[in-house]
Order: C-alpha cells, then structure tokens, then sequence
C-alpha cells in the first residue's frame, strides 16, 4: 500500500517538473498548474513532497480506503525572482486486494458550508462602535505566514476553516469585533460562538464592503490593485455564492498576488486558484481592499 502511493507521488513530482509522460495517470491538477505558470512566464524548477497516512478503513475484507494528506512544496522562478510555494492536499485513494484502483483529491468546496441563506438575514450595519482603528497590514500578513499550516488553539478550529482563518487574520491587523452575541450581525468570534460573517465565505464577501463602521473593504475591479493584507472572495461554480476566502501574502514578479488559505492549506498561491480541484471555468471572483475608519486604504 504504501509503496503503491509513493511510486504515485513520486510519479506526480516528475510530471512537475518534466514534460516527459511516462505513466497513464497523469494529473489533471499538475497539468493545469504548469500552464497557468507557462501563462505568466514561470516554471516550477523544483519539487518537493511528503505524504502522511491520516486514516485507513475498511469496507471488507477486498476494500480497503486510505485518507492521506500530502504537503507539496513548489520552488518557483519568475523571470530573475525564486520563490516558494506550499499547499496541503487531502487525498483518498482505494485499494483493492492490496492493488490501487483510484486516488483522488478532495474537493470540501463541493459541500454548502450551511444550508441556510446566510446573507439574506444579516444585518450589515448596527452602528455600533465607531472606536477607530488603524489596519496593520504587516501584523495581518505575519498571522497568515504563522498559521497558514496550523490552528492556533485560542479560537475555534472548523472543517472548513478558510474564513475562519481569514477572519483571524484580519483581527491580528487590529480589526475591531462589533455585534456580539446576535450571529446574524457585525463580525465577531466570542464565548465559544461567532457571527456568520466570522466563519461563512458568503457572509464576509457581503459584510466587508457593506459595513460602514469597524471592519469593512472597498471592492476594486482587479487584483493587481490588491495590497497585502487585502482579501479575495471566491465564487467557484458562478452560482452567486461565495465559498471561499483568501488573503493577500505577496507578490509575483509581474506584480500580482499571492495568497494564503486554509481548509486546503497553502501559502503563496497565485491567486486565480485555475490549479485548484474546485475551479471551473465560471469562477467569479470579488476584490476587496480592506478600509480603516476615516475612509482610506488602511
């Protein structure tokens, strides 16, 4: 078993870094990424993973199902600039009589982080606490570098943790909390409960520029007008509902950013996500540049 998924990594490392196709399972995910690098004048000029067997069951005495993660970590080069990629895939793969007869990445964003519309009830604007605050872009940024990988045990870890983690993010950069306890109001994470806004992508996407007062964004119309410590909503069916979140970590060489996530870990991601499982081609994606008190780019 643990042969047969490492001769299968093995195999996807290659086909990062090589054009050579020498095995039929070629990786759709692998193939995307090297085009969307292609795209922007980059390549991945080298390849490193490790995977870790989280958990084996058993179906019957034929079948058996392994959930893994793998932790890839991509070096590259962008005209004259080197620099580091990293992402957390979950995968599961199935063995049959000891042989293996699929492996596949997880795709979490196929499931509604609630079902319920959590938009439709929020109450944007209380007009609570106009107490100003500065955005600290670094404090921001450094929070996303620390925990990109991590759960950092003062606040509650989620299956789908990505706006959660964004939400933590921006609070490390001294974004107040207003609207506690009423969870269809403000953005807060307090006593054990939190405001959708805190936890749910579609609710940050709408909260965040229809705030006036605390934390709130200025939706601009590209992502190269994006500073560090901004946010990216990202709509991956085109359906009008946001299910997922980013923030703002660097730059490329051509000036666009990189992002960090969770529920798929990953730092330094160019920022499209055309790589991810989750992409179609009718993604739609929101730009949102994060606003302090007196109305400018904090």
């Amino acid at each position: 078993m643990r042969q047969q998924l490492n001769e299968l990594l093995q195999e996807r490392v290659q086909q990062c870094v090589s054009s050579k196709r020498t095995s039929y399972s070629v990786c759709e995910k692998i193939e995307r990424k090297r085009e969307s690098l292609h795209c922007r004048e980059a390549e991945m000029v080298k390849v490193n993973a490790k995977g870790v067997i989280k958990e084996i069951k058993k179906e019957n005495d034929d079948i058996e199902n392994v959930f893994y993660q793998i932790h890839f970590r991509y070096f590259i080069k962008q005209k004259k600039r080197l620099y580091l990629e990293e992402e957390i895939e979950k995968r599961q793969a199935q063995f049959y009589k000891g042989m293996l007869v699929y492996d596949e990445e997880l795709n979490p964003f196929q499931l509604n982080e609630i079902t319920m519309d959590d938009s439709s009830f929020m109450e944007i604007d209380a007009g609570e606490d106009r107490t100003a605050f500065r955005y600290d872009r670094l404090k921001a940024v450094q929070y996303a570098e620390r925990w990109w990988n991590d759960y950092n045990p003062a606040y509650k870890k989620f299956d789908e943790d990505c706006t959660n983690y964004i939400s933590q993010c921006l609070r490390a950069g001294g974004a107040p909390m207003r609207g506690y306890p009423n969870r269809g109001t403000g953005w807060w994470m307090q006593n054990q409960n939190w405001s959708y806004s805190w936890t749910v992508a579609n609710s940050l996407r709408w909260y965040l520029p229809n705030s006036k007062t605390g934390l709130r964004a200025k939706e601009v119309s590209s992502p190269d007008q994006l500073l560090l410590g901004d946010v990216i909503c990202y709509d991956f069916e085109g359906d009008g509902r946001f299910n997922h979140t980013t923030i703002v970590t660097g730059r490329d060489a051509e000036g666009m950013p990189l992002v960090n996530a969770h529920t798929f870990n990953c730092r330094m991601r160019y920022w499209a996500y055309e790589d991810s499982t989750a992409y179609t081609p009718n993604i739609k994606y929101k730009f949102l540049t994060i606003m302090d008190n007196k109305g400018f780019k904090a």
